[in-house]
C-alpha cells in the first residue's frame, strides 16, 4: 500500500511526533472545546459507502489559523465478521493512525480527543479533511482484513457536532455498562493494551472486568474482542495467574506483564491502590486521582476541568507528573468508568478516601458514590484551597477525619528521647549520598540512605522537629518521608 500520491508523509515513523503551540496551524478538540467525538459503529453494507469521505461545515483551509474547533469523526464498516464488540477497538486506532499522518498529532480518545496541524504540513498541502479521510479508510482496512467498506464523516461546526456527540454518548455509555455487574474473579484470563508505546514506552493498561483502560475506551469485552482478531497485536490476552492480595488487587500474571513492558523496571502493581505499587500511567488517561496530604485523602480532575484543583494545580501540570509510564505514587492515570467500579482504590479506603471533585464529575457518577458520602465530598463551589477543604470536611464529619485522630494521638514521639528528633538550628542539612549505615544485629545487613535536604527548622533548636518514616525497607529504604511534628494534642476528659 502506498501514500505516495499525498503531499505529507504517512506512516509509524510519524507516530510520536510532537505538534507545540508555536509549531501549530490548527487545533481540534481539547479542551477548549465543548463537543467532540471519535465514533466507529458496524453497519450493514447497504448504509456503507466504501472509501465515501463527507465533511459537514468548513473544512481545513475554510478555519482562520490558531484556531480551536470543533471535530466529530464518524466511522462506519461494514463485513461479514465484523462483531459490535469490535467497535470500541477499532475506534481507539484513530489515536494511531492520525499519528501516522505526517505533522498530524493526535491525543486521548471517545469525547476528549485532541488534535493539531503544523503549520509545515498546511503548507505543504494538507488543507482538507478529503485528505485524512482517505488516508484513514487506507489504513484501517489494511490493519483490520475483516472491514470490506469503510466511510468516514467529520463534523466540523458546533452546530453540525450537536447531535451526533449525543449519539456517540448514548453509544459509549452502552458499552461501558455492559461490564458493571462483572468482577475480576468471574473470568479466567486479562488482557493488556500497549497503543499507547510511542507516548509511554514503559507502560501497558492491565485491563479487568473492575478496572478498563485509562483512556476510557477498552473494556474487557473490548480487549478480548480484539485479541481474538489480532492475538498478537497491541491488545492481548495475558494469564492471571495467582492472586497474591485480593484486597490491592495483586496479581502474578499483571506483575509479569508490567515488569516485561518496563523492561524490568517495574514488577508490582495493585489495581486497586494508587500510594502502593500503583498502575503505572501513559498520557490518555482521562482523570487523574490525586493524594492531598494536607487531608490525607484523594481528589480526582478531569480532563475537562478548567483552572486550578484544590491543591493549587491545575490538570496540564499534575498530567506531566503522572504520564509517561511511570510509577507515581499519589498521582495515578484512571479512567470516569474505574470511579463506578466496587473495586474502586479500596486498598486505600475506597470511597471513604476521597474528598473532592469537580462538580461536573460529580454529578455525573453521583448514583456510584455511597449515599451517606454524598454531601461530604467538596467540589470547586465548596472548596479551591488545602485550608478549607481541610474545614468542609471537618464540618461534614468525612470519615477521612479518623486518619487525622490517628495523627493526633501517635506516640511515636514518646519512643524516642526528643533529642533525637529535633533538628539543630541550621540553613541547611545533607546528608551523605548513598552513605551505608549498619543496622542493629537482628534488623538487617545495611540500608541505603539517599541524599536528601531538609529545610531549617523554623526557631532554630526549639522547633517541632521532625520524622523520619522510612517505607518499604528490606535491604535498602525506597522512599524517605519527612513529616513535621504536631505537638499531641491533650485527650478530653469525659
Amino acid at each position: 500500500m502506498s501514500f505516495d500520491m499525498y503531499c505529507v508523509g504517512v506512516g509509524p515513523q510519524y507516530e510520536g511526533e510532537r505538534v507545540r503551540k508555536k509549531q501549530m496551524y490548527l487545533e481540534f478538540g481539547g479542551g477548549k472545546v465543548d463537543k467532540k467525538f471519535e465514533l466507529c459503529e458496524v453497519k450493514p453494507p447497504k448504509e456503507v459507502k466504501d472509501g465515501k469521505v463527507t465533511i459537514v461545515g468548513p473544512d481545513i483551509e475554510d478555519m482562520k489559523e490558531g484556531t480551536s474547533n470543533p471535530l466529530g469523526s464518524y466511522l462506519k464498516i461494514s463485513g461479514e465478521k465484523l462483531e459490535t464488540d469490535l467497535e470500541a477497538v477499532i475506534e481507539r486506532r484513530f489515536h494511531d493512525f492520525m499519528n501516522f499522518i505526517q505533522g498530524f498529532l493526535h491525543l486521548n480518545q471517545r469525547y476528549t480527543c485532541w488534535m493539531r496541524l503544523s503549520k509545515k504540513s498546511y503548507e505543504k498541502g494538507l488543507n482538507s479533511f478529503k485528505i485524512i479521510g482517505e488516508i484513514l479508510i487506507k489504513l484501517f482496512k489494511a490493519e483490520f482484513s475483516i472491514i470490506e467498506k469503510a466511510e468516514i464523516t467529520f463534523y466540523t461546526d458546533e452546530k453540525s457536532v450537536e447531535e451526533p456527540y449525543k449519539h456517540a454518548m448514548d453509544v459509549y455509555e452502552k458499552r461501558d455498562s455492559r461490564m458493571r455487574g462483572m468482577k475480576d474473579e468471574d473470568v479466567d484470563d486479562f488482557y493488556a493494551c500497549t497503543l499507547c508505546a510511542s507516548f509511554a514506552p514503559k507502560h501497558a493498561c492491565a485491563i479487568t472486568p473492575n478496572r478498563m483502560s485509562l483512556c476510557g475506551a477498552i473494556n474487557w469485552f473490548d480487549a478480548r474482542a480484539a485479541s481474538k482478531v489480532d492475538p498478537k497485536g497491541p491488545i492481548f490476552q495475558i494469564e492471571k495467574g495467582e492472586l497474591k492480595n485480593e484486597k490491592a488487587g495483586e496479581y502474578t500474571g499483571i506483575n509479569d506483564m508490567i515488569k516485561n513492558a518496563s523492561l524490568g523496571e517495574i514488577d508490582r502493581v495493585f489495581l486497586y491502590s494508587g500510594l502502593e505499587n500503583p498502575h503505572t500511567s501513559c498520557g490518555c488517561f482521562e482523570a487523574i486521582a490525586f493524594y492531598i496530604p494536607e487531608v490525607e485523602g484523594y481528589g480526582v480532575v478531569d480532563r475537562n476541568f478548567s483552572g486550578v484543583t484544590v491543591n493549587g494545580l491545575p490538570f496540564s501540570t499534575m498530567a506531566n507528573s503522572t504520564g509517561g509510564g511511570n510509577q507515581v505514587s499519589g498521582f495515578n492515570g484512571i479512567s470516569i468508568e474505574y470511579m463506578r467500579s466496587p473495586r474502586f482504590f479500596q486498598y486505600d479506603g475506597g470511597w471513604n478516601r476521597f474528598v473532592w471533585l469537580p462538580k461536573q464529575i460529580k454529578e455525573r457518577i453521583l448514583e456510584y458514590i455511597p449515599e451517606e458520602l454524598r454531601d461530604k465530598i467538596a467540589t470547586e463551589d465548596d472548596a479551591m484551597d488545602t485550608e478549607a477543604l481541610k474545614e468542609f470536611l471537618d464540618k461534614k464529619d468525612h470519615p477521612v477525619k479518623e486518619r487525622w485522630e490517628e495523627e493526633e494521638e501517635d506516640e511515636w514521639e514518646d519512643e524516642y528521647a526528643p533529642a533525637e528528633t529535633q533538628m539543630p538550628q541550621m540553613q541547611q542539612m545533607q546528608m551523605p549520598q548513598m552513605q551505608q549505615m549498619q543496622m542493629p544485629q537482628g534488623v538487617g545487613n545495611t540500608f541505603m540512605l539517599p541524599m536528601v535536604q531538609l529545610p531549617p527548622v523554623a526557631g532554630g533548636s526549639g522547633g517541632p522537629g521532625f520524622k523520619i518514616i522510612l517505607n518499604n525497607v528490606k535491604i535498602h529504604a525506597e522512599s524517605v518521608t519527612i513529616k513535621k511534628l504536631k505537638p499531641k494534642k491533650k485527650k478530653k476528659k469525659k
